[in-house]
């Protein structure tokens, strides 16, 4: 029997959540009786009941009416069950405990509080386990995951706004809206899919950001992160209203990078002036770059973003899309 249209449908039920259960990775799983749908789950907030856990609960309203019992079920779901206690009990115990006797994973979970250990829960406690259908879609899904757990760090993308002429605000400090209204929007569609948001004492005291998903849906917001050594930060500021913020006053972006390692968080996003944007550049750790670029120039009274020693094509990264929004073209490198 292929399994691949059910775990393909799971992967789909996951996505529903990729902004509610983050920092989390999504998951998805189905409950099968010969090739009927008994019941689907899915990870839907940051917190809450697992996937399995959910299709478990909901298989329970039809026993007795559409199957007798749980051995007769085989669950599809797209990450390998927990085996540890977190905010939640453990998905494998609770596989074993209904009497399900057949499982299919999509991939094993790099986390090492699981890393192949519910899998082995599951094997020891006699139910049949297939791994690997549908792999590199659920890695994909989950790439910040995967990532934070393969590399002992979060994704680091820089989000920047520039000119035609590579500039960032003016230098007479006046403040001015480089891109349009539409590109603004699309950068709230970005925030939302991050962890946190980073920025630098200057960028909050000079432009008063918010630094905030805006979006038309519920989302996780993004914790944010201040790097800042100064004593007279408005605490009163829009950074600061209706959430907590980090505040690290380490001046070293090396040692900060060491720090997220501890975190929580799989994926930062740094929105920040050129001074800083450039420190975190010069330690080779960014994965992601994304530029809004203007079609307007700001000319020699502009901060240039970057110099000619670092500019993007010599730090490493190659183009992966542009795309056009009105008069803005938005380009994203990735590392090579």
């Amino acid at each position: 029997m292929s399994y691949l249209k059910y775990m393909r449908r799971a992967i789909s039920l996951a996505d529903i959540y990729k902004y509610t259960a983050k920092p989390n990775p999504v998951v998805g799983a189905i409950l099968l009786k010969d090739q009927v749908i008994i019941s689907e789950g899915a990870h839907e907030r940051f917190g809450q009941a697992h996937a399995e856990i959910n299709a478990i609960e909901t298989a329970k309203k039809q026993l007795g009416k559409t199957f007798d019992s749980f051995n007769e079920l085989t669950l599809i779901c797209t990450l390998e069950p927990c085996n540890h206690s977190g905010k939640t009990g453990p998905c494998s115990e609770a596989i074993i405990e209904a009497g399900i006797k057949k499982v299919i994973i999509g991939s094993e979970d790099p986390n090492p509080e699981v890393a192949g250990s519910g899998i082995k829960n599951l094997i020891n406690n006699g139910i049949e386990v297939e791994v690997g259908l549908c792999e590199d879609l659920v890695k994909e899904q989950n790439k910040f995951f995967f990532f934070k757990h393969q590399n002992n760090r979060p994704y680091l993308t820089i989000k920047i706004a520039s000119s035609l002429d590579g500039k960032s605000h003016n230098r007479n400090g006046s403040s001015t809206w480089i891109t349009s209204k539409e590109s603004r929007e699309d950068v709230q569609q970005v925030r939302a899919k991050y962890d946190a948001i980073l920025t630098g004492g200057n960028t909050v005291a000079d432009d008063n950001p918010r630094m905030n998903a805006r979006v038309n849906f519920e989302v996780n917001q993004p914790k944010k992160i201040l790097l800042s050594n100064k004593d007279d930060l408005d605490m009163q500021g829009n950074f600061f209203k209706n959430s907590s913020v980090h505040i690290i006053k380490e001046k070293n972006i090396k040692e900060i990078i060491k720090q997220f390692k501890t975190s929580d968080h799989c994926s930062i996003l740094i929105e920040a002036g050129p001074k800083l944007v450039n420190a975190f550049l010069s330690t080779n750790n960014i994965d992601e770059l994304i530029v809004y670029e203007s079609s307007d120039l700001l000319g020699p009274e502009g901060v240039s973003w970057f110099t000619e020693d670092n500019a993007i094509e010599n730090l490493g990264f190659k183009l992966e899309s542009t795309c056009k929004i009105k008069a803005d073209t938005k380009r994203i490198y990735t590392k090579c």
